[in-house]
């Protein structure tokens, strides 16, 4: 295999890695952000590039190369901003489907005018609004991802930091393109550049709360207690502020911001926004409806060294799901934490349930007065 092949081969690969990478991310949250991403990500996989293709055995039209080679990057352009915007914003503002409108306006018309061979056959002319779209999507997912998304941690970081690159790549194509000898550079430099950030979203995927946190505190009690709202007082509500603590909750986030040290981490229960909202201190906001995903973030918190759990939403819980399917949810958190010799404290009102399930709790959690 020359050079030129092997170049085409890890493109592909760094393509479809990247893609691998963000579509198990959607996977794993179900967010619209990340759904929307993975999509655009896939089609970049299926690119339509000469230099990638004819290696591979794959021919083009060639009257129709020169549209067919643009749509996927005003495609893509769309759907990162519209998955990035979901990101930073959880939700799409008016505003932002009128910049969405206009760059689709702009799309429809850049592709007329190549069908109209207005440009006349200039590469650079062709290439310019497709590669400034493409490119300025990918930096501005990085940003995001940089400033909003990911955390401090370095491998994180090899996420956006390899699309940035990459679209600042994307924004010289329109003239590294026609540079015979930069060419083989120029897409060896995207394969690497996608491959760090496949490999910093795949670190990201699966290791989202990042801080190994230890449990120094041996005066505490360990197990698994209910506790009434009315004796929230003194050491028990030190606890959710103290370090290495998670917490179950239907606080706000503004009120959760100015209480929690930064290295413990809020589940924020609410049917309003889904996904990651701060970084210090990391709170998420989870639809309560989604236990699965609820119990798997409590779970990996547990697992990276969090030995506190703090619930006080179980009403909620058991209002949205049904109080056996809740109990259930409690159950399977209460076993993990006494699994790692942890405390967990799950504040009840018992006027708001039935005898019966009074007795559920009582049987499988201490009181503590």
């Amino acid at each position: 295999m020359n050079y030129e092949g092997l170049v085409a081969y890890l493109n592909i690969l760094s393509r479809w890695a990247l893609f691998l990478a963000i579509t198990y991310k959607a996977w794993k949250t179900e967010e619209k952000g990340w759904i929307l991403l993975s999509t655009a990500f896939f089609i970049n996989a299926l690119d339509i590039e000469s230099y990638i293709l004819n290696p591979l055995g794959i021919h083009v039209l060639p009257d129709a190369y020169v549209i067919a080679s643009k749509i996927p990057n005003f495609a893509i352009t769309i759907l990162l901003l519209w998955g990035t915007l979901h990101l930073k914003h959880k939700e799409t503002e008016p505003y932002h489907v009128v910049a969405l409108s206009i760059v689709s306006v702009i799309a429809y018309l850049w592709l007329f005018l190549l069908a109209t061979d207005a440009f006349g056959g200039n590469f650079a002319l062709q290439s310019s609004i497709p590669s400034l779209f493409y490119g300025g999507s990918l930096i501005y997912f990085g940003v995001v991802l940089w400033r909003h998304v990911i955390s401090k941690n370095v491998l994180d970081r090899l996420f956006p930091l390899g699309l940035i690159l990459l679209g600042a790549l994307n924004l010289t194509y329109p003239l590294t393109r026609e540079i015979e000898w930069f060419v083989p550079i120029g897409f060896t430099l995207g394969a690497a550049f996608r491959l760090t950030a496949a490999g910093g979203a795949l670190k990201f995927a699966f290791y989202e709360i990042l801080p190994q946190r230890t449990w120094t505190e041996e005066e505490e009690k360990r197990g698994a207690f209910i506790v009434i709202p009315s004796n929230l007082e003194g050491k028990l509500k030190e606890m959710m502020t103290k370090p290495g603590t998670v917490l179950i909750t239907r606080a706000s986030p503004s009120k959760l911001r100015n209480t929690l040290p930064p290295d413990s981490v809020a589940f924020w229960t609410t049917r309003v926004r889904e996904g990651k909202l701060e970084d210090n201190p990391t709170i998420y906001a989870v639809s309560p409806t989604k236990l699965g995903i609820l119990t798997d973030l409590v779970a990996k918190a547990i697992e990276r060294g969090y030995k506190r759990v703090y619930l006080d939403a179980f009403e909620y819980l058991a209002v949205e799901n049904g109080f056996e399917n809740a109990f259930k949810f409690l159950l399977s958190i209460k076993d993990r934490v006494l699994s790692a010799k942890g405390i967990m404290l799950v504040v009840v009102d018992p006027e708001a349930l039935s005898p019966r399930e009074v007795k559920l709790l009582e049987k499988e959690f201490k009181k503590m007065e």
